[in-house]
């Protein structure tokens, strides 16, 4: 059964009222391809809209925060904990993010998570962009998830 549609196929929120706090974890991640002259720019710090990383951290700590913002039917949920990683693989010269935001709530944290990613890689792309538009943002996909009534997953590498 499809939990956001009611008896008559029309879109509706979950009803949580009645659901138990529980402490739940998700974790996403997703990617960025970026050229070799946006790598130097960042090796060199000489990015013209400041620090990367800082930037790109709190534009994902903020998504997080305002998922139920742009996703209907999202709920709003406190939010505990939220936080954001970056590691630069220079070789294939790519940028992954890592998201974790945690709650003890009535529902789960996957989209803030998800969210948290994408505005984390779209800020990046935003950043670099005066230097070069031959970026690629890929692998967005939630990794890890703990607590519910679904129980908990971990991605399954196939790559």
């Amino acid at each position: 059964m499809l939990t956001h549609l009611d008896k008559n196929g029309n879109a509706i929120m979950v009803d949580v009222a009645d659901k138990s706090l529980s402490a739940r974890e998700a974790e996403a991640e997703g990617e960025i391809s970026i050229t070799s002259k946006i790598l130097e720019a960042i090796k060199q710090q000489t990015l013209k809209k400041g620090d990367l990383f800082t930037v790109a951290k709190i534009a994902a700590i903020n998504a997080a925060k305002q998922t139920s913002t742009f996703i209907p039917l999202c709920h709003q949920i406190p939010l505990d904990f939220i936080d954001v990683k970056f590691n630069v693989d220079e070789k294939q010269l790519k940028i992954k993010i890592t998201t974790q935001v945690k709650t003890s709530y009535k529902t789960g944290v996957e989209m803030e998570a998800l969210m948290a990613v994408n505005i984390g890689l779209i800020t990046i792309y935003d950043m670099c962009k005066a230097l070069s538009k031959e970026m690629v943002i890929s692998n967005i996909r939630l990794s890890r998830k703990t607590g519910g009534k679904s129980g908990d997953y971990k991605l399954i590498r196939k790559d």
